[in-house]
């Protein structure tokens, strides 16, 4: 009876303490019910209109009074050439993204950590965070005067320098667009990346660090049997998410980027669902699109995570 009592006691200060501290910090409950709405609205309210890819919508029309087409609008989307095209196009080039890009947020880490200069550290860490704070019309804009054939400050200093005799067409070359569009991906994302790596690595023991360091350790080999293991978890995680995202494409660094003499590298899905399906008011094409986008990256995530269980690793899920 006493263990009983006692065990009674346990629960009911449990909810009495969730209770002060609801009414203790009611204010920041109270911040954080506007974004929790938001994320409901636009990630989770709007499912029930995923219906208007098996629909011929018309916004006049509505959902009531639209025609049930089932999966024609897949089948009409999966013959299209275009379609072939811009799908080809995405997969090379997220793949290509997530091959150079990936990688360079992990180095840059172990770069960062291993600065001996505080302030040196802070500058440099803030320099690398800031392209991603930067729209891609702005990174757009600045780049195609940079890197133009004849007049652009990359290619004077080169020219200059006498590294090469003529421009190089940065960004009015497919191949060379295909390059230069990856590599400023590449800057524009790596400053970010690294905040969750940096995060990451503050968790290792310094006694580790240290105990290596009485074993005789260098600084490459620190890094690599015990910086490199305390954030193989992190990497395995971020690896998982960024495999979903390897059928998306972004239109505003594609528009920002891109020009007619690239239309062939350029045109990826995001283009294409704009073009042709938002552009055309063909809203059932564009959410058909979405909608199998979507699905593809769910089980990429959902394979990558099942493989990396298998290996040992904790997973995402």
């Amino acid at each position: 009876m006493a263990k009983k009592s006692d065990a009674n006691k346990v629960a009911v200060r449990t909810k009495t303490t969730w209770k002060h501290a609801f009414k203790r910090d009611w204010q920041l409950y109270l911040l954080l019910l506007f974004p929790l709405v938001m994320v409901f609205l636009f990630n989770y309210a709007s499912y029930p209109g995923l219906r208007i890819a098996f629909m011929d919508y018309k916004p006049a029309k509505g959902y009531s009074g639209s025609e049930w087409v089932g999966w024609a609008t897949f089948q009409k989307i999966f013959k299209d050439p275009d379609f072939i095209r811009a799908l080809r196009n995405s997969l090379i080039f997220n793949i290509a993204d997530l091959l150079v890009s990936f990688p360079m947020p992990i180095i840059l880490a172990l770069i960062l950590n291993e600065l001996r200069y505080p302030k040196f550290k802070k500058v440099s860490q803030t320099i690398l965070y800031l392209p991603h704070f930067l729209s891609w019309a702005i990174i757009g804009s600045v780049a195609l005067t940079m890197f133009k054939p004849s007049s652009g400050l990359v290619n004077i200093a080169l020219m200059n320098a006498g590294i090469i005799e003529e421009g190089i067409p940065f960004l009015n070359e497919p191949y060379h667009w295909a390059v230069t569009y990856l590599l400023i991906g590449v800057w524009q994302g790596m400053g970010w990346g690294t905040i969750l790596y940096l995060a990451a690595i503050t968790g290792i023991s310094g006694e580790l660090y240290e105990a290596a360091m009485i074993d005789g350790a260098g600084r490459w080999k620190r890094m690599w049997y015990i910086t490199l293991p305390g954030i193989k978890s992190t990497i395995v995680t971020l690896l998982i998410m960024n495999l979903g995202r390897v059928m998306g494409s972004n239109l505003e660094r594609l528009t920002a980027l891109g020009n007619t003499q690239v239309k062939e590298f350029q045109y990826q899905l995001a283009v294409y669902i704009y073009a042709k399906g938002i552009g055309n008011n063909k809203f059932s094409m564009a959410t058909a699109v979405g909608l199998f986008q979507s699905l593809v990256g769910l089980i990429l995530v959902l394979l990558s995570d099942k493989i990396a269980k298998k290996l040992g690793e904790d997973g995402l899920l």
